[in-house]
């Protein structure tokens, strides 16, 4: 495999039971979709979602638990990214000051980092310095109340972050409140203004989960977890506002057993959208009308494995790899621009319970 077709592939997810390591890195083969395990990366427990820097020098991890340095809450790692080889640099930590921390996201400046806390109910901002150390908290936002699902809805459960393409506004999913909240963001003072969030709540029982930016900045989709479907969104660049266009399942017709959808990807160009089904283990893929936002369902893939919790396209956009938590594999497959079909490459791997994937090309593949 030669430099310029060399990609790192990182992998979090958990480290209790077989898996005493933390984060896997991997070399992508762009040619053929083989993945061959280059090292690992211990010192940090449960780094079960990763996020990379809009600069790629600083990687991010979160440590999802109920206890970090000694210190009641979960917490988040940041490391450094050598940009000729990809290999990581331990740097710092800090608390979160939140239980079971979920999921971590940079602003499009990379100068300030979020944080989902998921048992607690809340959010953390951080600074993100230039060397990448983490300075700490600049806020923590706790929700308050709860939805119609009594079993997974008898709180908040924050469950992801992530800013606008404007990078006015933090847009929070809240699985437990069935909403999705947009904070104006502040990134002069580091605040976020919690007197004036636009809130958009879901259907009841939805349980939404991720969400995701069409590459034109007018529409939003975000994948409901509890009643596995995907709902897509006009979105109002001015004001923040969400309207929603239509809702679709996630299952193929007539399936009835247990499913959770989890993860939400567009292809680069925007004309393909994928989600995750824990349980029909597949992944749905939807053509994406560019005029309207509305989707259209093409079809499952079998992801070749238990529980996709995770999946994402490689840096080429040529692939598609999925974490199958359950399974312990990572899969690649080959994604087709024009048809927006998946076909599994051959190749897979064995990882330990992988809960994220990331993809960042070398120095040499990025000139």
């Amino acid at each position: 495999m030669t430099a310029a077709t060399k990609q790192t592939i990182y992998v979090g997810g958990y480290t209790h039971g077989k898996n005493r390591d933390g984060i896997f890195l991997y070399d992508l083969d762009v040619d053929t979709g083989r993945l061959k395990l280059r090292r690992a990366v211990d010192g940090i427990a449960d780094p079960s979602f990763l996020a990379v820097g809009p600069d790629r020098r600083c990687l991010l991890a979160v440590s999802e638990g109920t206890e970090f340095d000694d210190e009641p809450g979960g917490g988040v790692r940041a490391y450094a990214i050598d940009r000729e080889s990809g290999n990581l640099s331990a740097l710092n930590g800090q608390p979160t000051h939140g239980e079971h921390p979920c999921y971590v996201s940079f602003d499009h400046s990379g100068q300030w980092a979020f944080v989902a806390n998921y048992s607690s109910g809340s959010l953390t901002m951080f600074p993100v310095r230039e060397n990448g150390l983490l300075g700490g908290p600049s806020v923590v936002i706790r929700h308050h109340g709860h939805s119609v699902a009594s079993e997974r809805q008898e709180g908040p459960h924050v469950h992801s972050v992530q800013v606008d393409p404007d990078n006015r506004r933090l847009f929070v999913v809240d699985l437990g409140l069935d909403e999705i909240i947009a904070y104006p963001l502040d990134l002069t003072s580091g605040r976020l203004d919690s007197t004036t969030p636009v809130v958009t709540r879901t259907a009841p029982g939805a349980g939404p989960r991720h969400i995701c930016f069409h590459p034109n900045g007018r529409f939003v989709y975000v994948s409901n977890e509890l009643d596995s479907t995907v709902s897509a969104y006009t979105f109002d660049r001015d004001t923040g506002h969400l309207a929603l266009l239509q809702t679709l399942s996630t299952r193929p017709e007539g399936y009835k057993q247990y499913n959770d959808a989890a993860d939400i990807h567009l292809s680069p160009d925007g004309r393909f959208l994928f989600v995750s089904n824990r349980g029909h283990d597949s992944l749905a893929g939807f053509a994406v009308d560019a005029e309207s936002g509305q989707l259209t369902l093409g079809g499952h893939t079998k992801a070749r494995g238990h529980w996709p919790r995770n999946f994402g396209f490689d840096a080429t956009g040529n692939f598609i790899l999925v974490a199958n938590q359950k399974s312990d594999n990572l899969v690649s497959f080959r994604f087709d621009p024009a048809s927006g079909a998946l076909e599994y490459t051959g190749h897979q791997v064995e990882v330990p319970e992988p809960a994220c994937v990331l993809a960042v090309a070398s120095k040499a593949a990025l000139a």
